[in-house]
């Protein structure tokens, strides 16, 4: 009877292209680079600017504050542009359309994307 065997769920396991997320966590930046898409490598070869390194620095320390096991408190940014990392991911980011800030919750399949597409 299949009601009285229960069945386990079993979760997608996130790997973004074939690396696991927590390797993906501890790859170095020039690895992480190479694993993105040409406009993304483009992007970073180039150099991080201030900006971005200021939003990740902000997206650090409201992670730090937050309690265990709870969502950190949102970081207001106006850089649409910005390429999610994997060092984001937990994160909460109000990024700005023009009109409101919208809350994204930075999730993994978000990696390698800009945080304006999900300011919709």
């Amino acid at each position: 009877n299949m009601a009285d065997v229960k069945k386990k769920r079993t979760f997608r396991k996130f790997s973004y292209r074939g690396v696991d997320l927590e390797q993906l966590l501890d790859v170095s930046r020039d690895k992480l680079i190479e694993l993105m898409c040409c406009r993304q490598r483009r992007r970073f070869n180039r150099g991080l600017k201030r900006k971005p390194g200021a939003l990740l620095k902000r997206l650090r320390k409201a992670k730090k504050a937050a309690p265990a096991q709870e969502k950190p408190e949102a970081v207001k940014t106006h850089l649409r542009n910005m390429i999610i990392i994997p060092e984001m991911i937990g994160g909460v980011v109000g990024v700005y359309n023009g009109k409101t800030f919208t809350t994204v919750e930075v999730k993994p399949d978000m990696v390698g994307r800009y945080l304006g597409e999900f300011s919709i």
